[in-house]
């Protein structure tokens, strides 16, 4: 909430000095997320979330959170402006220091999107074989971020598949210690 809404100060209180964050477009610390955010909110990027039901797994001072969510971008496709709905699911690893909890590791997983013009009747012409080229779960919202000029990591964890059983993986080691 407090990134959609630019409270980038209270942003930062989610996460732990050493906190990073895996997103499509971006990879590495906390703090140089919220600084790029916060570059992209002022150029007029257009990134929200909705947040839905949570799961939460504590083992002592570690925990694992995993919340439906939903991702909506705007800005032009090809000449046309167009809305990114992309669904899955934040996968956070959490610990708790000094009594406080926050985010260590913040890990979507991308399970499936689609890309709507906002003006009816408007039809993007997407480069099949450009939009064939990323993961199902995050392709449409890959092509956008692309054509906006940002770089796309090509292996994200989506619904199933290695990436989110390694994913999986690592969070049980995680709360084992």
């Amino acid at each position: 909430m407090w990134r959609d809404a630019g409270d980038w100060a209270r942003f930062a209180t989610v996460w732990h000095d050493d906190g990073a964050m895996m997103a499509t477009w971006f990879q590495g610390p906390a703090a140089e997320f919220i600084a790029v955010s916060r570059a992209g909110w002022d150029r007029g990027v257009s990134i929200l979330h909705f947040l839905g039901g949570t799961s939460v797994d504590v083992a002592g001072t570690r925990a694992v959170a995993q919340t439906k969510m939903m991702i909506s971008q705007r800005a032009e496709v090809e000449g046309v402006l167009c809305d990114v709905v992309c669904t899955g699911r934040f996968y956070d690893f959490f610990e708790r220091r000094d009594g406080r909890w926050a985010i260590v590791l913040r890990q979507p997983i991308y399970e499936k999107d689609r890309l709507d013009p906002v003006t009816p009747g408007a039809v993007p012409q997407l480069d099949r074989d450009r939009l064939a080229s990323y993961p199902a779960g995050y392709r449409h919202l890959a092509y956008l971020q692309t054509g906006i000029g940002y770089d796309v990591k090509p292996d994200m964890p989506g619904l199933t598949g290695p990436g989110v059983e390694a994913l999986y993986a690592r969070g049980a080691a995680w709360l084992a210690g």
